[in-house]
Formats: structure tokens, sequence, C-alpha cells
């Protein structure tokens, strides 16, 4: 392991507190960082994850941070080694390519929302406000959670709230919104919120959570992101190269364990070979045989790490 900083000891070292970086020691321990080696951080946000990074980069060393929030760029440190990238990390090898980086040492994936994002009323991520149904961590994408409520059918809002919200009465929740949106229009948080009041379970702070959460990953597609930049990885990954990536969501979970496991997304069938019945060679070899958690310390200090898992695998 790395003799990297504390996350406290880099928390008090002048990053902004626009969001706390979770797992932060695990996952830069767990990159077992080059010092002229070449590192991506795929969800830049705060920077916490990017600085503790460049805390262990020598001069040679560089570092390609993307996020597709506008936002997160006021947050860039004033270091040569850093690039920018305003961009979903989807499309990581293409821009990674178009900065002349064909193979780095390490990607780094922190899959949360950011507090900011949470924090500004206006972006329409929190209950805790009224604002317009935006949820769109890229503000140039145009598709919005407002967009979402008024023109899918039944069925697709059930799927979306029972697959990603875990909403126990999704179906209902469904049929209510379908209802009421008949009536007039919903495009606020406060008119969802009314809208589907009758619809609501036990506690109606925790239950909106799993809503929101819903919608959030809806719009921005986040599982399908999540999986087009896993498929990019192994090409990516230099021989020995590290990847660490750290979930809040159990569907993500499952989608990091299950790639990490195999080296794809394929199932047995179709993965195995017709001529030798065997599964090609999976290109990565899992370095946490269980996910790292956060210490009872850390979730203590930042409540928003409690369901936070990292998985770290390594380029054979």
């Amino acid at each position: 392991m790395s003799n990297s900083k504390s996350d406290a000891a880099i928390q008090n070292s002048g990053i902004p507190v626009y969001h706390v970086p979770v797992l932060l020691k695990e996952a830069i321990d767990g990159l077992c960082i080059k010092p002229d080696g070449i590192y991506v951080d795929c969800t830049f946000g705060g920077g916490g994850h990017s600085a503790a990074i460049l805390q262990q980069l020598g001069n040679k060393g560089r570092l390609l941070v993307f996020d597709q929030d506008a936002a997160a760029k006021k947050n860039l440190p004033h270091d040569d080694r850093v690039t920018f990238i305003p961009e979903n990390f989807r499309h990581l090898q293409r821009f990674l390519r178009l900065h002349k980086v064909l193979q780095v040492n390490g990607i780094l994936a922190d899959l949360g929302v950011s507090s900011h994002q949470f924090d500004q009323a206006d972006r329409g991520f929190s209950t805790r406000f009224d604002a317009a149904l935006d949820m769109r961590m890229d503000q140039r994408q145009g598709i919005t959670a407002a967009d979402v409520i008024r023109d899918s059918t039944t069925h697709q809002l059930h799927k979306m709230l029972e697959r990603y919200g875990e909403v126990t009465n999704a179906k209902t929740l469904a049929a209510t919104i379908v209802q009421q949106r008949a009536l007039a229009p919903i495009s606020t948080i406060n008119e969802f919120k009314l809208a589907v009041k009758a619809a609501v379970k036990g506690n109606p702070q925790k239950y909106f959570a799993q809503v929101f959460q819903a919608l959030r990953i809806q719009v921005n597609d986040e599982f399908g992101a999540l999986q087009e930049m896993l498929l990019q990885i192994p090409a990516l990954l230099l021989p020995g190269g590290r990847a660490a990536i750290i979930s809040f969501h159990s569907l993500e979970d499952r989608i990091v364990k299950t790639f990490f496991k195999q080296g794809s997304f394929d199932d047995a069938e179709t993965a195995a070979d017709e001529l030798y019945g065997h599964r090609p060679e999976n290109p990565l070899k899992i370095i946490t045989k269980k996910p790292l958690l956060p210490s009872e310390e850390e979730m203590n200090r930042n409540p928003r790490s409690r369901s936070a898992k990292l998985r770290i695998a390594e380029k054979k």
C-alpha cells in the first residue's frame, strides 16, 4: 500500500468543501499510484480524490479529470499536470485519445452525486427545495425529470421507480402520476409532491428520496453510462494498472462486481467459446474480494458515505 495522507488530513488542506470525498484513503491506496504515472478521475466533482492523487504524483505525472457538470471546473487546481475534460465518462476512451493518451496507470470513479448538486436548489436534485424538476448533471442535455414525468407511460414509470428507486408501491405511484398529470402539468418539485401525496408510503422524506433517485438515474442514464465506461477500462489500463470504482446503489455495485468478475457483461452462454465451452479470459484481476466499506468514523462524519462501496481491479 502507498503512504497516502489520511482523508481527514487531505480535507483540512484547503480543498473546497464542494463534496466530501468518500473512501478517500482506501481508493488512493488501492490505486497504488506511481509518481510518473498517468491517472484518470472520471468524476472530478469537488476535486477531493484528484487532490489526493496529485499529492502522490511527481512532476512527470499526469492527471486527466472528467466531469459533465460545468460547475465542477471552478474547483480545478492551478496545476499543469491536470487536464479537465467537460464530458460524461461514457466517452472516456474517445476524449483520452483526443488528448493523445492511449493507456493509463489508473482510473478512479466516484459514482455518487456531489453534495454541491444536492445543495443547489435550482438543480432540482433535492426534495428540500422547490425548483423545476431538472436533475440533469449535464445542463447541455435535453431531457429533464419533468420530461420523464410528462412523457413516460405508466409501465415505464412503474419499472423505473421499482428498479432504480426500489419504491415499494411503484405501480400505484406510476398510476397516480399519470392520473394527476392529466389534470394539471407537473413541472416543479412541490407540484410533484402535492400531486402524488395520496400514494406516499411510510416516511415521506425517505419515500421521496427513493423516487428522486429513480428519476435522477433515468434522466442521466447513469447505469448505461457506467456500463459503457467499464467496457473501456481493460483496453485503457496498462498491465498492472488499476481501476477503483465507488458505488452508492445496489444495482451500480452489481454492475461493477459483474464486470470486474467477468471482464464483460455477456452472460455465460453468449460468452462461452462454442468449440471449447469456456469463457474468454478475463483481462482483469479482482483486488477486493469483497467491497471496501466506510469506517464507522467516516459514516458518522459524513452520513452520505453510508451506502458507499469500493471495488478495485487490476489489469493482468
